[in-house]
């Protein structure tokens, strides 16, 4: 089984973006030497937590600074795009790092109503909910299939060819896993978004149409975890995160806290403040327990590989936690 990472570039409390960019590039080449099998970054707009806005800049940072691990988006969010322009971004980013390079592609804004309105270019009127539209002409694109008399078949030739990247579909729904299915795609699920996932992912794999790309389903399933030597600092360690999803469940969106600060909160709220409202699977604990759960997690979907999204407000507790879990499962 593959353990790699979805880095979501935190911000904590007293710092600023610009050094949870650079986190992200400390931590991708850690995960590099540590034998992680791809590093995706995520796409967020306009929130105080999470930094990284333009998942392909990263990306072609995290590739000229690392060695051998599959590098990507997790993901791109497509309806902000012209398929076009991001065909063509990850052509040369496919280029430019030959056979490592991974596109993500998700339906989800990644922020709220009112900033997805702003990324508009065009705000004379909603934008269309036409995805599978989107995602189709994206993937004709990628696989050189336009037809010839088509205004855009010209378009096909894109500047990096004849690399292209691998293309997965992102999801947390039961509809994802159709569009998956039924465009022959790879499809990473975020469990740590909806831990209610496996029969969506049964869905995928009853449903799954064979592709140029892809004879048989193949599932990644993207969980959230912290690890750390003894249970006792793990669950402290931990509390940053839990106090950032106890509000975000409120609709309230805050840097990632200090310890005590966040150990504060949840006593006020009580021990489950961050799954009252919507649960959410976390898994916390020593290497052992942690490497167990994670086992556990990857039978439930039946997924192939795990993707391992970790927050705390210390990065070097983020850097720790990673390193704990690639010696858990051997991956050096």
């Amino acid at each position: 089984m593959n353990i790699s990472v979805l880095d979501q570039s935190p911000i904590s409390e007293g710092s600023t973006g610009a050094d949870a960019l650079r986190n992200t590039l400390d931590l991708a080449r850690l995960a590099d030497d540590l034998g992680y099998a791809r590093y995706w970054v995520a796409e967020h707009h306009g929130t105080p937590m999470l930094a990284c806005a333009s998942p392909e800049v990263m990306i072609a940072a995290i590739g000229s600074m690392t060695r051998r691990m599959r590098i990507g988006s997790g993901g791109v969010m497509l309806p902000h795009y012209s398929p076009l322009k991001v065909a063509e971004t990850f052509s040369i980013l496919s280029a430019l790092f030959p056979n490592r390079v991974d596109l993500g592609i998700g339906r989800a804004p990644g922020t709220d109503h009112a900033t997805a309105f702003a990324l508009q270019r065009d705000r004379r009127q909603i934008a269309p909910d036409d995805f599978p539209e989107q995602l189709g002409e994206m993937l004709a694109l990628f696989e050189n299939r336009i037809p010839a008399g088509h205004p855009f078949a010209r378009l096909a030739a894109l500047p990096g060819r004849p690399h292209v990247p691998e293309v997965w579909l992102l999801g947390s729904s039961p509809q994802s896993a159709v569009w998956a299915a039924d465009n022959g795609l790879p499809y990473a699920f975020a469990d740590f978004i909806n831990p209610e996932g496996a029969s969506y992912a049964a869905i995928y794999r009853d449903r799954f149409c064979a592709s140029e790309t892809l004879t048989k389903p193949r599932i990644i399933v993207a969980g959230w975890a912290v690890c750390a030597e003894t249970d006792e600092e793990v669950q402290r360690i931990a509390s940053s995160a839990r106090m950032t999803r106890a509000l975000l469940n409120q609709g309230q969106l805050i840097p990632v806290p200090p310890i005590e600060k966040a150990l504060r909160f949840l006593e006020e709220r009580g021990p489950s403040a961050d799954t009252v409202a919507r649960p959410r699977r976390a898994i916390i604990g020593s290497p052992t327990v942690v490497r167990q759960k994670i086992e556990q997690l990857a039978t439930l979907y039946g997924a192939d590989e795990v993707m391992i999204v970790t927050i705390t407000f210390d990065h070097a507790h983020r850097r720790r936690s990673y390193e704990l879990i690639a010696k858990a499962f051997g991956l050096a």
